[in-house]
């Protein structure tokens, strides 16, 4: 069960990563598909759960995998030593959060941001900032979670959290941190709530949505960065006035269409067994989504008080 965040990971909903989802099966009463190396191909033709891109188990070799395959459901694996639970997810990922904040914190009581120190301060913050994205992408493009890396990786981004956070916060708009962790929380609850009630149906057509969404806003965000670098200014204006907070609310909304495909990823890994260091992955893409929601959370935040 590797990170699904589409920003930052390569590994997401494709048809050669390995996971539930997309090889190819023969369908019911129709002709097998030649899909070499396909370990579903002699798949039953009269599974009427066949096309399920979810019901195929990308744990073949666990030995509780093949149990109720036949009801074309996820099989529940038994609390055996070594296997993912929910209970490491939620302590990996606190594990993961709670150096995030601890560093932030930290940067925020340790770097001043007063006018004889705030380039430095910010400087400081931006460096974190560019080692964290460098530790992100050797994470998601590893085979195997690393903790040390992973844990690394949210002691930088929780400096850069922290230096942004505190700028904003006595700078732009008093009480706007407390204000964006309680607008990540509350996404966060509205979406599990959401999620495991059945409203959202995370599926194929769901991830292509919700990536072509994603390239979309990076492509333009990264458009507009390179004009407000090279022409001065807000670039092309994505990130002010009324243009920028249309696009903040589409930021956030991404976030949580990324937080839904993270619970679905959790949940297939623990339904098929996935090995008990999977959840250090769970951990690192949850930390990725709820990070993304914050920051575009304050930028909002900045936005409307600076439109005041």
């Amino acid at each position: 069960m590797r990170s699904r965040n589409p920003v930052f990971s390569r590994r997401g909903f494709s048809r050669d990563n390995g996971y539930a989802g997309f090889n190819t099966a023969p369908q019911a009463g129709g002709p097998a598909v030649a899909t070499q190396g396909n370990p579903y191909a002699q798949q039953p033709t009269g599974n009427p759960y066949a096309q399920n891109p979810y019901a195929q188990n990308p744990y073949a070799q666990n030995p509780y995998a093949q149990q109720d395959q036949q009801f074309g459901a996820p099989p529940q694996a038994p609390a055996t030593t070594g296997r993912m639970t929910i209970d490491d997810v939620v302590l990996r990922t606190a594990s993961t959060l709670g150096v995030l904040i601890l560093t932030a914190a930290l940067s925020w009581a340790l770097l001043p941001i007063d006018d004889a120190n705030i380039s430095r301060s910010y400087g400081i913050g931006i460096g974190a900032a560019l080692i964290g994205m460098v530790l992100a992408f050797v994470q998601s493009f590893k085979r195997k979670a690393s903790p040390a890396l992973i844990l690394t990786y949210a002691a930088f981004e929780g400096v850069f959290l922290g230096v942004v956070s505190n700028i904003v916060d006595n700078r732009i708009a008093d009480g706007a941190a407390m204000q964006a962790v309680i607008g990540t929380m509350a996404v966060f609850a509205g979406v599990l709530i959401a999620y495991k009630a059945g409203w959202i149906r995370v599926n194929r057509r769901f991830y292509g949505f919700v990536m072509a969404a994603a390239l979309g806003f990076i492509l333009l965000m990264t458009v507009n960065l390179l004009f407000a670098v090279f022409g001065g200014g807000d670039g092309l204006g994505f990130r002010s006035g009324a243009l920028g907070v249309v696009f903040g609310i589409v930021g956030i909304i991404l976030g949580a269409c990324f937080l839904a495909l993270d619970f679905k990823q959790v949940e297939d890994g623990i339904a098929y067994g996935a090995p008990r260091e999977e959840a250090w992955f769970a951990a690192f893409g949850l930390t990725l989504t709820l990070v993304w929601i914050y920051l575009e959370f304050l930028r909002l935040i900045s936005i409307l008080n600076s439109n005041d």
